[in-house]
């Protein structure tokens, strides 16, 4: 089986719909994709009804923006979490606030020297979607500003722009924490992935380890190989999940799905451990 454990639609920063995307994996030879979109679940329900028209193995998911207190940035996946759990819902929602808050900000601040507004941002915003900086870059491409989404976010959209602005996002350990209790199973996401900024040290991904996590993204292109590496031995270690995956975006990054995959045996534990929704099949 191919599985491919971390996928974005256009409900957060993807550039195709749910069930594009559904299409998308099957036309890739994937048995099994994970959605896994920004502090949103609003794209489960399309996704599920393509992928059973399809016969893909679909796991509901989602990825939470997380920051630590020194404001590294940190991603945890939740798998088959409860997506009515009130907790982790209170969470979210609040994440989901400060980030369109912080969105607005930089747009007031990068229209002070480009042509840019609010509106046009809306444009490139799906109904439902979490809007937040890709948004914003998508919108900078459209306007001839940068030729990239991904030159948007090396310079203009970076945290060492004038532009940039923070926003809240809560501490992985809690996010860790909400995911079990929602009865979903938390993964890191590309936890050395030093090239998108700084990196978490042993001490945080202790602390997650201590608030229930229980799996590790390894086999992601973002990982170098020392540090994946390492990983295996934290994995081992604590008897965590390896995962691989491709963190796809459509066009929105040059990811491709399928390029990093996850062992059926480690797909059937995660599915096992999850006790807040079921696998689509």
């Amino acid at each position: 089986m191919r599985i491919d454990l971390h996928a974005h639609s256009n409900v957060s920063d993807g550039t195709e719909s749910p069930a594009d995307l559904m299409r998308a994996a099957a036309a890739a030879g994937l048995d099994v994709i994970a959605l896994t979109d920004h502090d949103a679940t609003a794209g489960w329900a399309a996704a599920t009804q393509e992928a059973r028209n399809l016969s893909l193995v679909l796991v509901p998911g989602m990825e939470v923006s997380c920051r630590t207190d020194t404001g590294i940035s940190v991603h945890v996946l939740s798998y088959l979490h409860d997506p009515e759990h009130p907790g982790l819902l209170a969470e979210i929602g609040r994440s989901r606030d400060a980030r369109l808050t912080r969105a607005e900000r930089m747009v007031e601040k990068l229209a002070a020297d480009y042509p840019i507004s609010w509106a046009h941002v809306l444009e490139h915003v799906a109904d439902g979607a979490t809007i937040g900086r890709p948004h914003i870059a998508d919108t900078l491409v459209t306007l001839n500003v940068v030729g990239t989404r991904s030159e948007a976010f090396a310079n203009m959209l970076s945290a060492r722009s004038p532009y940039w602005v923070s926003h809240y996002a809560p501490h992985p350990a809690d996010a860790v924490a909400l995911v079990r209790e929602a009865g979903g199973v938390p993964v890191f996401a590309h936890p050395v992935a030093s090239a998108r900024g700084r990196i978490v040290d042993s001490a945080t991904t202790g602390e997650m380890i201590d608030a229930g996590l229980l799996g590790l993204e390894i086999h992601h292109r973002d990982n170098p190989p020392e540090g994946r590496e390492e990983l295996q031995r934290i994995a081992a270690r604590h008897n965590l999940l390896v995962t691989g995956s491709s963190d796809y975006h459509g066009t929105g990054k040059p990811n491709r799905l399928g390029e990093n995959v996850t062992s059926s045996e480690m797909f059937a534990r995660l599915e096992e451990m999850a006790t807040g929704s079921s696998v689509i099949r």
